[in-house]
C-alpha cells in the first residue's frame, strides 16, 4: 500500500510538472529584455511593476532572463505570462510559443524606430563601405536592433559578415556603444533610442563614437501574452496598457505610450531573412 502510495505520489508531481499553465495566476510572471545589466532593468521597472499590481489586482514578478533565447524558451514552457520582447526574438518566440502581440511602445507619435550604425572616430570610417575589414559589433544573436537590422543595412551595401568584416557579438546595446567607444570593434550596431540615451547620460562620448547611418523605421518592441489566459484578464492587462499614461512607468521605455499592434506588423522582419540569407524557422 505504501509503494502504491508513493508512486501515486510521484506521478501526480510529474504531472504537475507538465500541467498546462495557470490562465488566471495570481502572480503575473513579466519578462523584459536583457538589454541592459539585469538590475537596473528590475531596478528601473519597479513603476511599471507597481502600476500593474494596483491595474490588475495581482502580484507581478519582473524577470530578466540571461539572454534572448532563454527568454524565448522561458515562453515557450509557459513560464512567463507576460513578455516585452524585440522585433526579432517576438517572431522566434512566435514560432515555438502561444502568444500573441497587443501592444507596441509609441514613441514621438509613432510605433516605429530605428536602428544605427556607429563608428570609432579615431578609426577613419566615414561610410558604411569603410567597414569592409574591420571588427563590427552587435549585441545578442537574436535581437533585431542590434543585429538583424544593422547587419541588414550592411548587407544593403553588399558587406557579407565572415567575408567582408567580423561580426562579434558583445550580448547588449550598451555593450555595443562601450565595444565602439574603447576601440574593440571599429564599428557596432544597436537601438538609436538606446543609444542616444547613452549619448545623453554622458556614458557615451560623440566625441569618440560618431553615427554613420539610421536604418529605416521598423515596428516597435512588442509586449506579448500568454495567448491561453483567461480572456476577461488579457482585456485588462490590454487596457492597463493602453491606458498608461504614468511618466515615470514609461521612462524605462523611452516611450509616451502604448498603442494596439498585431502579428501582422512583424512581417517586415520575417522578410529580413532572405537579405541575410537566414532561415529564421530555424535561427537561434
Amino acid at each position: 500500500m505504501k509503494n502504491l502510495l508513493a508512486l501515486l505520489g510521484a506521478l501526480t508531481i510529474a504531472i504537475g510538472v507538465h500541467a498546462a499553465p495557470n490562465p488566471d495566476p495570481q502572480t503575473l510572471k513579466v519578462a523584459l529584455l536583457p538589454d541592459e545589466n539585469a538590475g537596473t532593468v528590475i531596478k528601473n521597472n519597479q513603476p511599471l511593476k507597481d502600476y500593474l499590481e494596483t491595474t490588475l489586482g495581482k502580484k507581478v514578478e519582473l524577470i530578466v532572463t540571461t539572454d534572448y533565447s532563454s527568454m524565448i524558451e522561458a515562453m515557450r514552457f509557459g513560464r512567463i505570462d507576460l513578455a516585452y520582447f524585440g522585433p526579432l526574438s517576438y517572431v522566434l518566440a512566435r514560432q515555438k510559443s502561444e502568444i500573441e502581440p497587443f501592444v507596441a511602445l509609441k514613441a514621438k507619435g509613432s510605433t516605429t524606430y530605428q536602428s544605427v550604425i556607429i563608428a570609432n572616430t579615431s578609426a577613419g570610417i566615414t561610410r558604411i563601405e569603410d567597414i569592409k575589414g574591420r571588427n563590427m559589433a552587435f549585441g545578442d544573436k537574436a535581437s533585431t536592433s542590434s543585429h538583424l537590422i544593422p547587419k541588414s543595412v550592411l548587407a544593403e551595401k553588399s558587406l557579407d559578415a565572415g567575408r567582408d568584416y567580423q561580426e562579434h557579438f558583445v550580448g547588449s546595446h550598451d555593450a555595443v556603444a562601450m565595444a565602439v567607444q574603447n576601440g574593440h570593434a571599429q564599428a557596432g550596431g544597436l537601438s538609436r533610442p538606446i543609444f542616444e540615451s547613452l549619448v545623453e547620460r554622458k556614458i557615451i562620448d560623440p566625441a569618440k563614437v560618431s553615427v554613420l547611418e539610421y536604418s529605416k523605421p521598423f515596428p516597435q518592441y512588442p509586449w506579448t501574452m500568454r495567448s491561453n489566459l483567461n480572456p476577461e484578464l488579457k482585456e485588462k492587462i490590454r487596457a492597463a496598457f493602453l491606458n498608461l499614461k504614468d511618466p515615470a512607468v514609461l521612462k524605462p521605455f523611452k516611450a509616451e505610450g502604448f498603442d494596439v499592434i498585431t502579428d501582422k506588423h512583424y512581417d517586415v522582419v520575417r522578410n529580413l531573412g532572405p537579405l541575410l540569407k537566414i532561415d529564421l524557422a530555424k535561427f537561434q
